[in-house]
């Protein structure tokens, strides 16, 4: 009886043991980083639907002082309205083309803002407007926003992805995560990455 006792002392000491050691392993890891994937990637989204509420506003203000600038406030609310209408599929973090399409139509609505905000310089009364001084604030808070946010989702990207990439949490993968897939992460666009000419 005694030596019963003894091997289910000792079972139970090796078993608290490997799930000691399995805790501290990484078996967790894979979940627990998607999960920071996901929150990151809602957090992105919250901010660029925080700037496309932001858009009509600010094309309103404009409009009244700059109307003859038409065609740069039809293509800010062209590219709100393909960001509005983009449908997201549910694999977009791990859709390559999806992610790249979605990267594209905000970064056009990105471009279409910063040429409105350069034909504002050339209307002082507008620029000294309170509710479009307002706007313009509340729309450079959402840009730093969005650089937070994507900030944050590329560094969860980068340590989920390193996780399925290196040991031990290939092996994991392979055992208990075999559905984990690398996620997506934004790029810069060539556009971005051309140094600007300065001439004078």
């Amino acid at each position: 009886m005694k030596g019963l006792v003894r091997s289910a002392s000792l079972q139970l000491t090796v078993l608290l043991m490997l799930a000691l050691l399995l805790a501290g392993c990484g078996v967790n890891n894979i979940p627990t980083y998607d999960e920071e994937v996901k929150a990151g990637w809602s957090q992105v989204l919250n901010q660029y639907q925080r700037r496309a509420e932001l858009v009509p506003n600010l094309v309103e203000t404009v409009k009244g002082y700059a109307a003859h600038e038409q065609k740069v406030l039809n293509e800010v609310v062209e590219a709100r309205a393909r960001v509005g209408q983009m449908q997201l599929p549910d694999n977009i973090l791990s859709n390559p083309e999806a992610f790249r399409q979605f990267q594209a139509s905000q970064d056009a609505l990105s471009s279409a803002l910063s040429r409105l905000l350069v034909v504002v310089e050339r209307y002082p009364e507008l620029k000294a407007n309170q509710g479009f001084l307002t706007l313009q604030s509340q729309l450079e808070g959402t840009e730093n926003r969005i650089a937070v946010a994507r900030r944050d989702y590329i560094s969860a990207v980068k340590r989920y992805n390193t996780e399925l990439r290196t040991i031990p949490g290939r092996w994991w993968k392979s055992l208990l995560y075999p559905d984990s897939v690398l996620r997506e992460n934004f790029t810069v666009s060539e556009k971005a990455q051309q140094v600007p000419k300065v001439e004078f």
